[in-house]
C-alpha cells in the first residue's frame, strides 16, 4: 500500500512528505523533532517541525487514527477549545517493506503544557482549583455540544494561561462520541471517570513527591464533580419569575455572560393563570467575551484574556475626548477599539523583547503588564501608567521568570 496523508489544508502534504514516515516514531532523528514537554499517553507521541509549523505526531491503529481525526474535526466546527487535527497518514513501511503504524498529525498548541509539567514545582491548592475550574468548563462545553469524551482526564487535557485562570483543551479524543444531545447516565458516565481519573492522577505525583502535602487526591477528584454539577445546573435550570418582571430574566442572561456564556436560544412561557414566567435557556454558546473582543478589535484571546482587555479597552474609551456614549455624534465603538488596538494594545506588547516573551501570547502578555501595573500602583498610592510598567516589568520580573524556567 502507498504511503497516503490525508490533510484539512492543501498545503500541509507538501510540509509533511519531508518527514521521515518509513521510522518508527519511537526512532525518529533528533534533526525533526521539537524539545516540548509531553504527557503521559498509551501511544507513541513526538513533537517534530513540519515547516515553520510544530506538530505533534501520534502513532495509532489506522481506524482509531481516522475516527479521532474526524471527532477533532467535529470539535473544531462546533468551536469546542481541542488540539487542531492537520492529517492522518496511512500506508506506512520501513524500508524493508515492514509494515508501520499509521499517525495522526495535529498542530502543537502555543503556550500550552501538560499538567505534569506543571508539578515540577509543587504547584499550590489555589492554582489546582483553577485547574479543575478549566477542566469542569471543557467537560460542560463538551457535553452542552452533545460529546461524551469516556476518557477525561489531566492527562488527556493541555492547559494555557488565560489572564490569572486557565483554558483547558481536549487533547485525545479517541474514546469520545459525537451525539444530538447526552442523557443524565452518559453525562454521569463521563464525570465519574473524570473522578477516578484525577485522583489516581493526582496519587501518582503524590507518590513520586510533586503533591504538595495539604492536596488530599481523592478530595480533588470529588472537586470535578461539584465544579461541574454547578456550572451545569447555572447553565441549564429553569428559573420561575412573577410574570412582568422580566428584568429578573434579564439578570439571569447577564449571569450567564459573566460565566463566558451566551444565550442563543431561549424559552419563555407564561403560566395559564398568567402569574409567572417560565425562563429555560435552551442553547447556551461560550465565549461570550472572546466574541465581543473579536467583533470590536479582531483580537483572538482566551475568554479571560478577552474579559480583562474589554475592561481595559472600555477605561480607555471613556478618556476619549470624541467618545460620548447615547450621543449619536460620538465615535462608534468599532472605531475606538481599532484606535485603543493600533495606539495601546499593539505598542505596549511590542515593548517587551521577544526573547523575554517566552510561550506568552499578545493578549496573555497584556494582561501581565495590566497586572503589574496595578501592583505598582497600589504601591505608590498613584496610577504609575503603562509605559512605567512595561519597563519595570521587562527589566525586573520577565529576567528572574525566564532565569527560573531556565
Amino acid at each position: 500500500m502507498a504511503l497516503q496523508i490525508s490533510a484539512t489544508n492543501p498545503e500541509h502534504p507538501a510540509l509533511l512528505l519531508a518527514l521521515p514516515w518509513d521510522v518508527p516514531l519511537e526512532e525518529w532523528p533528533q534533526e525533526y523533532l521539537v524539545p516540548l514537554p509531553r504527557g503521559i499517553s498509551r501511544h507513541v507521541v513526538r513533537y517534530a517541525h513540519a515547516g515553520d509549523e510544530v506538530i505533534a505526531v501520534k502513532e495509532l491503529a489506522e481506524r482509531p487514527a481516522l475516527r479521532e481525526y474526524g471527532l477533532l474535526r467535529d470539535l473544531d466546527r462546533l468551536a469546542i477549545p481541542a488540539v487542531d487535527p492537520l492529517a492522518v497518514v496511512t500506508g506506512r513501511t520501513e524500508g524493508s517493506g515492514t509494515p508501520l503504524e499509521p499517525v495522526l498529525i495535529t498542530r502543537h498548541l502555543r503556550g500550552s503544557m501538560p499538567y505534569r509539567s506543571m508539578f515540577e514545582t509543587t504547584m499550590r491548592p489555589a492554582t489546582m482549583h483553577r485547574l479543575m475550574d478549566a477542566l469542569a468548563v471543557l467537560l460542560v462545553r463538551l457535553h452542552l455540544a452533545g460529546f461524551a469524551w469516556g476518557d477525561c482526564s489531566l492527562s488527556n487535557t493541555l492547559f494555557r494561561r488565560d489572564a490569572g485562570a486557565y483554558a483547558a483543551y481536549l487533547v485525545d479524543a479517541e474514546t469520545g462520541e459525537l451525539h444530538p444531545r447526552l442523557s443524565p447516565g452518559q453525562r454521569e458516565y463521563d464525570l465519574d471517570l473524570a473522578r477516578v481519573n484525577i485522583s489516581g492522577e493526582l496519587l501518582d505525583l503524590e507518590a513520586s513527591g510533586a503533591l504538595h502535602p495539604s492536596v488530599d487526591p481523592v478530595e480533588f477528584g470529588h472537586e470535578i464533580r461539584t465544579r461541574y454539577q454547578g456550572l451545569w445546573q447555572e447553565l441549564t435550570r429553569t428559573s420561575v419569575y412573577p410574570a412582568g418582571k422580566y428584568h429578573y430574566i434579564e439578570r439571569r442572561i447577564r449571569r450567564l455572560n459573566e460565566l463566558g456564556f451566551d444565550v442563543a436560544e431561549m424559552q419563555i412561557e407564561h403560566s395559564s393563570t398568567g402569574d409567572t414566567v417560565t425562563f429555560v435557556p435552551k442553547v447556551v454558546d461560550a465565549g461570550h467575551h472572546q466574541r465581543q473582543l473579536l467583533r470590536l478589535t479582531g483580537l483572538d484571546a482566551e475568554e479571560n484574556q478577552a474579559r480583562r482587555l474589554l475592561g481595559d479597552l472600555e477605561s480607555w474609551m471613556a478618556t476619549q475626548d470624541d467618545y460620548a456614549p447615547g450621543d449619536p455624534l460620538s465615535a462608534r465603538p468599532e472605531v475606538l477599539a481599532h484606535r485603543w488596538v493600533r495606539d495601546v494594545f499593539r505598542p505596549t506588547v511590542r515593548a517587551v523583547p521577544p526573547e523575554l516573551r517566552g510561550t506568552m501570547d499578545p493578549a496573555e502578555i497584556y494582561h501581565q503588564l495590566l497586572e503589574h501595573r496595578w501592583y505598582l500602583s497600589e504601591r505608590a498610592q498613584h496610577d504609575i501608567g503603562l509605559d512605567t510598567a512595561v519597563k519595570d516589568y521587562t527589566e525586573n520580573v520577565l529576567p528572574e521568570a525566564r532565569t527560573a524556567l531556565d
